[in-house]
């Protein structure tokens, strides 16, 4: 199951976010999101655990609690959508 984790400290690296959820169960992947560009955190992740069961104790667990200071948003993740608004191309107006 595909876990994101939102207002994440900036500072925290791959290996904290799988720790956090590791006294829940088994960790397939913690990727913290960083900017292609600045490589700095963009305070959001996403962490992959094997089971449904586990992945769902993660989410009560951690859900609302403070890491670092900061209070984490932990939910399941949405698929990601193709669409991303406008009609692609240059403008999507008639050419004549």
């Amino acid at each position: 199951m595909n876990i994101y984790v939102g207002n994440l400290p900036y500072e925290l690296t791959d290996e904290d976010l799988q720790l956090a959820f590791e006294s829940y169960g088994q960790v397939e992947s913690a990727k913290v999101i960083k900017d292609k560009y600045s490589g700095d955190s963009k305070g959001f992740g996403f962490v992959e655990m094997p089971t449904k069961a586990e992945a769902q104790s993660a989410i009560n667990g951690l859900n609302g609690k403070e890491l670092k200071g900061k209070t984490l948003t932990v939910n399941e993740a949405r698929p990601r959508s193709d669409s991303r608004g406008g009609r692609g191309g240059r403008g999507g107006g008639r050419r004549f």
